[in-house]
């Protein structure tokens, strides 16, 4: 092997840039060429790639993002879309993959190992919706940002008396609400994994008001209900005020946390490791703070486990 094709597809998710520093730069360690692919999938389709050296990922390690782009390609996923990736990779002389992104992602990079191209697959998505790994790039970083956000909502609901619904993202998984939630000392956290219960919510509210508590943090995470309407259902039955607060695509942004970027690059140096010693169709994960490879296809089997321990951990301290 001599060529390694690098490429970041789906969602951005901060972190991504160090796992493609640490990718190129251990490549390159070991007199391999990288040819870098923008725009995920749609770019490899476009032929868009451009060789990589060690001052091509000088300076990003701790920008959020992902400095070769990203974009969705619904021709990848035909039969023809792959014919012409695989003419690309053929092209330009690459060897293997190192695909990085979600399980959408994953997905895609199983299609082209069918096709005989060795690829290794590491996980970065905020959402942190692959069962297989404890952690995926980028869901520490969610974790901060949407912390952060709680922090200063706080201030501005004790000021007001207010309750405040803060809508996060993280698809049908509910670990940024759940982990923000209890690390950011949220009164209420609904997620699609236990459902909701706006009367809980409610009694809550009031039982804190009756003690002399002024504000009240709800974490909802996204899909399980319009806030708004969960927001009017608790006026209806509290008379409290209530706001609500969707951070959107913030939390894909900014700066990686340094568990993020640690994570990224032993994943990076790990990728390239597996390629030198004729290992592909691998998936890499995190267990136990150990840097984990298992089969594409088993990775991409692996159901997601909700933490019910840390939801009631959270709900006990929320009294």
């Amino acid at each position: 092997m001599r060529t390694i094709g690098l490429l970041t597809s789906g969602g951005d998710a901060p972190g991504m840039n160090a796992a493609i520093r640490s990718v190129v730069r251990t490549s390159i360690f070991n007199k391999l060429k990288v040819m870098g692919i923008r725009h995920g999938y749609n770019g490899l389709l476009n032929g868009e790639v451009m060789e990589m050296d060690v001052s091509s990922v000088a300076d990003i390690i701790h920008r959020g993002g992902t400095m070769l782009r990203t974009a969705r390609c619904e021709e990848f996923k035909t039969e023809e879309g792959l014919k012409k990736a695989l003419n690309i990779i053929n092209v330009f002389g690459i060897d293997a993959l190192v695909v990085l992104g979600g399980d959408g992602s994953f997905r895609g990079a199983r299609s082209l190992e069918e096709l005989g191209i060795p690829v290794i697959c590491i996980p970065c998505t905020i959402d942190n919706d692959m069962g297989y790994t404890d952690y995926s790039i980028g869901f520490m970083t969610a974790v901060e940002t949407v912390v952060d956000a709680i922090s200063k909502i706080r201030d501005t609901s004790t000021s007001h008396g207010r309750a405040n619904i803060v809508e996060v993202m993280g698809r049908k998984c509910g670990d940024i609400a759940l982990y923000s939630g209890l690390a950011g000392g949220a009164e209420s956290i609904i997620v699609l994994e236990t459902g909701i219960n706006v009367d809980e919510v409610c009694k809550k509210i009031i039982q804190g008001r009756n003690r002399g508590k002024l504000h009240h943090i709800i974490v909802l995470a996204e899909g399980i209900k319009n806030p708004y309407e969960v927001s009017d259902e608790i006026k209806d039955k509290t008379g409290a005020e209530v706001r609500v607060t969707t951070l959107g695509h913030i939390q894909r942004g900014g700066t990686p946390t340094s568990f993020d970027r640690i994570m990224a690059s032993r994943m990076g140096h790990k990728a390239v490791e597996l390629l030198l010693n004729n290992k592909s169709g691998r998936a890499l994960g995190m267990k136990c703070n150990k840097i984990i490879d298992i089969s594409l296809e088993e990775a991409l089997k692996v159901e997601k486990i909700f933490n019910k321990d840390m939801y009631n951990i959270a709900k006990t301290l929320s009294i």
